[in-house]
């Protein structure tokens, strides 16, 4: 089996160097941990030597014979996810860390700094060669800009902090910026998945922020403007 095509990201320079380095400041440095769970993110074969991101709309067939829910193969959302965090300015005032954890227990660390495809076709080659070489290089460096970790995910969470569950159907609802600590790093987890519930086990609370269902990109957006407007980030 031939590998697939290697890629490098390019390296997004215009973020400022906020992001906390030493033990003491992954502890206690204000910042969003934004966990995607439940991404649909696994590699299928397709033809002679070559491997594809798994999606509802090219493996339908696949999918079949595998005995899964169609509607679940979505790597889609995770894109959208990603885009919406990435964006932020909360994420260029290195106030944002993102993880994603897959349906396949994968667990990817994204560094900020990361410039993400913008087109779904070649992010999709992008996490094909990320879940078989582990990790996605700057294109003009060493630096690893995406890279597969060890699980759980629970060890690059700061101690202590709170790790919030968004879900529709949580007891309390609460605007974003009310879930938002002052001075201290809080994690979110949000689902990457098209339909149903988050299970997970690490997670203190569940919270609600809308009064409405919201897909996995909105949650993400409101819980970055929630938290720039807590800590006055424009």
């Amino acid at each position: 089996m031939s590998a697939p095509k290697r890629r490098r990201l390019e390296e997004d320079d215009s973020r400022p160097a906020k992001l906390p380095k030493t033990l003491q400041e992954r502890e206690t440095s204000k910042r969003v941990i934004v966990v995607l769970e439940q991404a649909s993110l696994e590699t299928v074969k397709s033809g002679r030597d070559k491997f594809e991101l798994l999606n509802c709309d090219d493996h339908k067939s696949q999918l079949r014979k595998m005995g899964r829910d169609i509607s679940s193969a979505r790597p889609d959302i995770a894109h959208q996810c990603l885009l919406m965090l990435l964006d932020s300015p909360l994420s260029r005032a290195g106030r944002l860390q993102i993880y994603i954890h897959t349906t396949r227990n994968v667990l990817i660390e994204v560094s900020p700094h990361t410039r993400l495809p913008r087109t779904y076709h070649r992010f999709a080659g992008l996490m094909v060669q990320l879940l078989h070489k582990l990790s996605i290089h700057a294109a003009d460096g060493p630096v690893k800009l995406l890279k597969v970790i060890k699980n759980p995910i629970t060890d690059h969470l700061p101690t202590g902090c709170q790790r919030i569950l968004m879900s529709y159907a949580a007891d309390e609802c609460v605007p974003a910026h009310h879930l938002v600590p002052s001075d201290e790093p809080v994690c979110f987890i949000i689902g990457a998945m098209a339909h149903g519930k988050v299970e997970i086990d690490y997670a203190t609370h569940e919270a609600s922020i809308s009064s409405y269902p919201l897909s996995g990109a909105l949650a993400c957006t409101k819980v970055c403007t929630g938290a720039e407007m807590k800590w006055g980030i424009l």
